[in-house]
């Protein structure tokens, strides 16, 4: 529908330049489809004596008028502007004055219309026209085949009489519209379904406010038997990429502007095609969004979305590495990126007698190597796998000194790529605990990669706790006794300086230097492995 548009697009602009520029030069803005028949109102006296009419036309391509037609009372002829879709409304026109012009133009046709009245050759009346020329077009043909790329046409002639050209579908929804070919307006409904057949609306609003606007319908089909078949491909080279976990990734687009983006992903490690996933789609003409994971989502700028230019930031766990494939579709042709991303995830176990480091990684196909290093480059660390796509080295604890310090994983990609992980491993610090016993230790080990602070407590430690029943046991035995004596009318205390009791555990050599009472006293400071059991003992003699 646009085939004769750019051979006038030159003298277009030359037009604008002499006509618009200077300032109004009519009287009337008549707008018309294409083929589409349209009146050029003009009456006037009936033709009598010396009185003529003259139809003259200055089109877009040309900076001078010629004659269409012209008619006196005796005679009529046609210009060399004159064509057979151009003819006066009234054949009797010499009676009536009815002096209108039906055209039916193509877009040549687009310019300034005269009808000038004339007295012995001088002018009487004239009036000007500005006939715009609307092209309203679409493709594929109909009936258009399932997930084609229907793309609507329009395009004024000329240019500057025209404020705005809008599209609507079916049901009356405002459509996205951009330039086409400078003056031009497109509009697209990437991947056609069965539901969007129906009428679109062409809308076209001049900027004189003389005439109306011009509303021009295009009912489309859709066949529902028939799938479009995007044979077209461009495939750019694969890529190969690396990222942390947890941490933005860019998944690179083919360059090329388009109307609709489709990421699919295959799952790390495998070749298995059949399982690969469509995990977003986004269309920027209808701003339609469809989402698979929400750790995913449209790269902004340089990119812009909207204008057609795409790529994603990816945020991945371990098991979101993989092979990434990027199509970007404009009109019926496709691009293509595949992307394969490795990532990289640290994690640490810890054991009583050890700490392991762990380093594990996706998409083992991308990977030529993986190492973990010290800080102290002559530390030589033991390392191990744990299966495909994991190393580890493992550390003893305590953590001492020289063995604290920034552990980082290395993996190097098959195209030279190196990406890395830190996980940092501190020595404990040192708490004293009573006289004689030792030290309670722990340790914190904040990561890069992943944190985890654990803390444990020392062995010594562990024992003593053991004693805790034994204490209990004991403490309850001393209230029973209390108990016991206070029956008999004899009261106790263990507490010499308020006659209170209170905590058992208080200055027991205060209880010592108190006078001898009658009640028992049990020192319960542990002093030895079978203090307790003495304490007992004691306790059975007095009784007996």
């Amino acid at each position: 529908p646009h085939r004769h548009v750019r051979m006038f697009l030159c003298s277009h602009q030359r037009f604008i330049a002499k006509q618009h520029m200077k300032g109004k030069k009519w009287d009337e803005v008549v707008m018309v489809e294409q083929n589409t028949s349209a009146t050029l109102v003009c009456t006037g006296a009936r033709l009598r004596g010396d009185i003529s009419i003259n139809w003259k036309v200055k089109l877009v391509d040309t900076d001078e008028w010629k004659l269409i037609l012209s008619a006196s009372e005796k005679k009529k002829f046609s210009g060399g502007a004159s064509k057979p879709s151009m003819r006066l409304t009234d054949d009797n026109f010499r009676n009536t004055g009815d002096f209108s012009l039906v055209v039916s133009p193509e877009v040549a046709d687009a310019g300034l219309y005269s009808c000038l009245i004339q007295k012995q050759e001088r002018k009487v009346q004239e009036r000007i026209f500005l006939l715009t020329v609307l092209t309203v077009g679409f493709y594929p043909p109909l009936p258009v085949h399932q997930y084609s790329t229907l793309r609507l046409f329009a395009k004024a002639i000329p240019v500057f009489s025209v404020s705005e050209i809008t599209w609507t579908a079916p049901g009356g929804l405002p459509m996205k519209t951009e330039k086409w070919q400078t003056s031009g307006t497109v509009t697209k409904v990437p991947q056609v379904q069965n539901a969007d057949g129906g009428t679109y609306t062409c809308t076209v609003y001049p900027r004189d406010s003389s005439s109306g606007v011009l509303a021009v319908r295009v009912d489309v089909s859709v066949d529902a038997s028939k799938v479009a078949s995007f044979t077209n491909i461009s495939h750019g080279n694969e890529m190969s990429t690396a990222t942390q976990a947890l941490k933005p990734v860019l998944l690179a687009c083919p360059s090329s502007q388009g109307d609709y983006v489709r990421l699919h992903w295959l799952s790390p490690d495998t070749n298995d095609y059949s399982k690969i996933k469509i995990v977003y789609d986004y269309d920027r003409w209808r701003g339609l969004t469809k989402t698979h994971s929400n750790k995913l989502r449209l790269a902004g700028p340089p990119y812009d979305s909207q204008a057609g230019s795409f790529s994603f930031l990816l945020t991945p766990d371990l098991k979101d590495g993989g092979l990434y494939i990027c199509e970007v579709t404009l009109n019926d042709v496709t691009f293509s990126q595949r992307t394969k991303l490795s990532v990289l995830k640290v994690k640490t176990s810890l054991y009583p007698s050890k700490l392991n480091l762990l380093c594990l990684y996706s998409e083992r196909s991308n990977i030529r190597g993986a190492m973990w290093k010290h800080d102290n480059k002559s530390r030589r660390l033991q390392i191990s796998s744990g299966g495909p796509g994991s190393i580890s080295t493992t550390l003893p604890l305590p953590i001492t000194p020289d063995v604290a310090g920034n552990y980082t994983c290395s993996l190097q990609l098959k195209n030279g790529q190196t990406i890395q992980a830190v996980q940092a491993v501190t020595a404990p610090p040192t708490v004293s605990q009573s006289p004689g016993g030792p030290p309670v230790s722990f340790l914190v080990r904040p990561s890069v990669a992943e944190s985890v602070t654990p803390s444990f407590l020392h062995p010594s430690l562990s024992a003593l706790l053991l004693l805790v029943p034994l204490v209990s046991a004991a403490v309850g035995v001393l209230l029973w006794r209390q108990k016991h004596i206070s029956d008999h009318g004899i009261e106790q205390s263990l507490s010499v300086q308020s006659g209170e009791a209170e905590n058992i555990y208080e200055n027991p050599e205060d209880i010592r230097q108190a006078p001898p009472q009658s009640s028992v006293y049990m020192d319960l400071k542990p002093r030895g492995d079978n203090d307790v059991y003495k304490e007992l003992e004691r306790y059975e003699q007095c009784q007996g």
